[in-house]
Formats: structure tokens, sequence, C-alpha cells
């Protein structure tokens, strides 16, 4: 990866990105990494992470909306199942678990929803967790929650990148790591 001034580039596999760098509050700048629609970078990162999935895993769970695409490709690859959990209740999901995070795209709290139809998939089973990007934890400590609340048993939890700093995240297993750059 390189620092190149308005872009950073990132390799997943043998596909090259060049991410816009994007400033988020005063003195911090990231580098956006959004594949939806990206189909080339999806198969690439669901690719990748199959080979590096807990064997022990029994279920998928991402977060609505960026993970969602990666989800369906790393269960097309492995047969697992997977669970989405919902950042809105909608009116036909019953019998809901939820819990309360704090974004990191809005900074306001945000709920996190598990549907009642999700449960058999999760309750008593063995997890992983998986997202595009982990950039503060908050959503990984909201499924976190939500798993609990379930009674699953996470096994592990998988991103395509972590960001912030380089030892910020070593339980989880990733692609990459994108930096925080500073102005």
């Amino acid at each position: 990866m390189s620092y190149t001034g308005v872009i950073h580039t990132v390799h997943i596999g043998d596909l090259q990105r060049d991410l816009r760098l994007f400033k988020v509050a005063p003195g911090v700048t990231i580098a956006i990494f959004n594949m939806l629609g990206d189909t080339d970078v999806v198969e690439h990162a669901a690719e990748a992470l199959a080979a590096r999935i807990p064997a022990d895993t029994e279920t998928l769970i991402v977060p609505e909306v960026k993970a969602v695409p990666l989800g369906h490709a790393l269960s097309k690859r492995t047969g697992l199942p997977y669970v989405v959990v919902r950042k809105f209740c909608k009116p036909y999901m019953g019998d809901t678990l939820q819990t309360e995070v704090i974004s990191i795209t809005t900074g306001a709290p945000q709920t996190l929803y598990l549907d009642g139809k999700d449960r058999h998939l999760v309750s008593g089973r063995n997890v992983v967790l998986l997202d595009d990007v982990i950039s503060t934890g908050s959503t990984l400590r909201g499924m976190e929650q939500l798993m609990l609340q379930a009674n699953a048993t996470v096994v592990g939890e998988m991103a395509v990148f972590t960001e912030g700093a380089d030892d910020d995240w070593p339980q989880i297993i990733a692609l990459g790591h994108l930096p925080i750059f500073a102005d």
C-alpha cells in the first residue's frame, strides 16, 4: 500500500484499487473503502477470506449494508448460512433482539437488530462476525452484544480491512490495513 497524496492504493489478491482520501475530522483523514457495486473486489475478498475462516464456523454474521455482498459471496463459497444484522427495524421483523452502538459515520447512537426469523441460525451456534472495514469497533461490539443475547459463540472476527493503528486489531482476520492519515 502506498500513500500518494489524494489516494491510497490497496491490493486484494491481484486486484488494485485506489481509494479516495476523505477528511473525517480536523487533522484526521482516512481512505474510503466502499465495495458496493465492485463485484471483482467482493469476489476476490470472499475467496481470500474463505481460505482463512475458522473451521468450526456454523454461521456468518454481517451488518447491513456494505458487508452484505461479501457475506453472500462468502456464504456461496463455504456453504455456510449468513445472517444480516439490521440497522433499522422493519415492520415485518418480529421477536427482534437489539443493542445500541455509537456509529463512527454519524457520531450518533445507532441500534442494531437481529430479526427473530434468523435466530435459529445463530442460537447455540459458532458464528463469525464479518465486516468490510473495522475502524472503531463499535459495530463489531454491537454484533458481539447481539450474539451474546442470542446465545451464540463468536469463534472469529473477519474484515477486508482494519483501520487505525497497525496493532489495534490483532484478533481480526483481515486482508489488509488502512492507516489513518494525520494532516
